[in-house]
């Protein structure tokens, strides 16, 4: 059974909205992000300070989440109630903010505050307090949609010769079948899935059928997040894997979706689902069920990023994860030592909390707001 932590005592938080500029555009079913916008937070301890991060993106279009409503239901009422209670585990932070109904990401984001300022006192890592497994893990990359196929191709290209050892592309109505065919012809039978971000009906079940003879590792998330059902009657349809991500916002809902018939495949990101207990909760009984997991990303910052690679190590974790290099996305990241691309692979930290501490030039070259909540 894996230790608790120990009770520390909340001074306040820390919240900042960053502006980071992306290496390059990139393009969902749902729109293009050239500027990453996420808040990180930091918990003010009497025993030390611990950092987590916000995954909420500038507006509520991979979710009902978004920066600035975060932003105010965290000063208004989440970080209130966790002052409140004053001194407790970080095992406490998700039932004490459980009267609160959904915001699931910025209670993940202050639950990995908690959780890291607690193990750093305790002279503690993340990855063992989770129970991982491995020092380093397989890196994927996720592909936005580019102009046409052959910038794709060259685009996958790019990373493969930098070692991914698994490519994701993101499709969308219309850009789907070509996009995939040409990535499939010039690359042969390297590891490839595809990622709708709910892009797509049973209107579409053709086109989605089609995508079979590609050989994928799965279809992630054709359908839109509460189309549980539907998943379901598509997964009866298609040879291809399906696979959750926008659907799965919680231990239960998973344990829905897998007796649904809905996925065989299960993406966990700890911000959708609450936090990284809750993931490793997902985790735990997908293994039982003998269900694949892998690690999705949001763009994370060396803080997020260093979390999944702990998440990631889990024995669970069989496919590789959305955990590429920080220079991915930022040419500078806000961690004194970013994540970088050793033979496929990233490292999983092992200093005490997160294992990663901040570069505070960075952080302020960032930041366009900042407020401090204390009791």
């Amino acid at each position: 059974m894996r230790a608790p932590t120990a009770p520390i005592t909340l001074d306040g938080f820390e919240l900042r909205v960053l502006h980071l500029p992306l290496v390059s555009p990139f393009t969902t079913s749902f729109g293009t992000e050239t500027v990453r916008e996420v808040i990180v937070v930091r918990a003010l301890t009497a025993d030390g300070d611990g950092w987590g991060e916000i995954v909420t993106q500038d507006a509520p279009l991979y979710s009902s989440e978004y920066t600035y409503g975060a932003w105010d239901v965290a000063l208004r009422w989440l970080i209130p109630a966790l002052l409140d209670e004053r001194t407790l585990p970080a095992e406490r932070v998700a039932p004490a903010l459980e009267p609160f109904k959904g915001h699931r990401m910025v209670k993940a984001g202050l639950e990995l505050a908690v959780l890291d300022a607690a193990l750093r006192a305790q002279g503690r890592a993340f990855a063992e307090y989770l129970g991982a497994e491995r020092d380093r893990v397989p890196s994927g990359v996720s592909v936005g949609i580019q102009r046409d196929p052959q910038a794709l191709v060259e685009a996958v290209r790019g990373y493969l010769d930098e070692g991914y050892v698994r490519i994701k592309i993101k499709i969308k109505p219309g850009r789907d079948v070509h996009d995939t065919a040409a990535v499939r012809d010039a690359f042969g039978g390297i590891p490839l899935q595809v990622d709708a971000n709910s892009a797509y009906t049973l209107a579409d079940l053709d086109t989605l059928a089609e995508l079979d003879r590609f050989d994928l590792l799965l279809i992630e998330q054709p359908l839109q997040e509460d189309d549980i059902v539907d998943h379901a009657a598509l997964a009866r349809h298609v040879k291809t894997p399906i696979c959750l991500d926008e659907s799965v916002v919680s231990a239960k809902a998973a344990l829905d979706a897998l007796a649904l018939g809905s996925a065989s495949v299960i993406n966990i990101k700890a911000g959708r689902v609450g936090g990284y207990l809750e993931a490793l909760r997902i985790h735990d009984l997908c293994r039982d069920a003998g269900i694949p997991v892998w690690c999705g990303g949001m763009l994370e910052t060396g803080i997020g990023r260093a979390a999944n690679a702990a998440l990631a190590a889990l024995p669970g974790f069989t496919l590789p994860g959305d955990i590429s290099a920080s220079n991915r996305f930022y040419t500078r990241d806000i961690v004194t030592e970013p994540a970088v691309l050793e033979d496929g692979h990233v490292r999983v930290p092992t200093g005490h909390g997160l294992g990663v501490e901040l570069d505070d030039a960075a952080l302020e070259e960032f930041t366009v707001a900042r407020e401090v909540l204390r009791r």
